[in-house]
């Protein structure tokens, strides 16, 4: 197979008819009711850079990056939190969905990041792409507090970059809040 070119783009540089097409791809990927794609998740996409393979003339594989302040053991860290990971199931295992995250690794490194994060169910397909499941509790800064998320531990991963200070993956870990899903 040829090697598989991964295009980046701001979510304001997609056309309407990328956007049509992505957001057709990830429902489609997320067709397991328990699993739907969301108009939450879809906006929680938005504002940040997109990954995209393409074969055929279809994006077949996407990830987007969107800027979050997660808090590692109290201490806010600039994070590039990486949402709608999808890859079409006709062309899964393939190296679609890897030539994507590899690039999203890369724009972490590359971004300043103070750290990579995201939420899966995955964790396998990530370790792999050099990612680890963070061990400490989980909680949401709301405006009352912080409030515990034990449902979210073990399913948070998370990726060292060259700006990324000394931590400890068994530390307490937060985000802020936002509707829907908030890891």
């Amino acid at each position: 197979m040829t090697e598989i070119a991964v295009r980046s783009l701001a979510t304001a540089d997609l056309r309407d008819a990328e956007l049509r097409e992505l957001r057709a791809l990830l429902d489609l990927a997320f067709n397991d009711p328990e699993e739907r794609f969301s108009d939450d998740d879809w906006q929680h996409a938005m504002g940040g850079v997109h990954f995209l393979a393409e074969r055929e003339g279809r994006i077949v594989s996407h990830a987007s990056v969107v800027e979050r302040e997660l808090h590692v053991a109290g201490r806010p860290l600039s994070t590039g939190y990486v949402e709608a990971v999808a890859t079409d199931p006709a062309w899964q295992g393939q190296g679609f969905g890897s030539a994507v995250m590899r690039a999203v690794n890369g724009h972490l490194a590359d971004a300043g990041y103070e750290l990579g994060a995201l939420g899966t169910g995955s964790q396998g397909f990530y370790e792999r792409l050099g990612w680890f499941v963070w061990r400490g509790p989980s909680s949401v800064r709301r405006a009352g507090g912080e409030q515990p998320t034990p449902e979210e531990d073990g399913y948070i991963m998370a990726l060292r970059t060259p700006a990324t200070p000394p931590l400890d993956p068994e530390a307490p870990i937060s985000c802020d809040w936002r509707p829907g899903d908030v890891w």
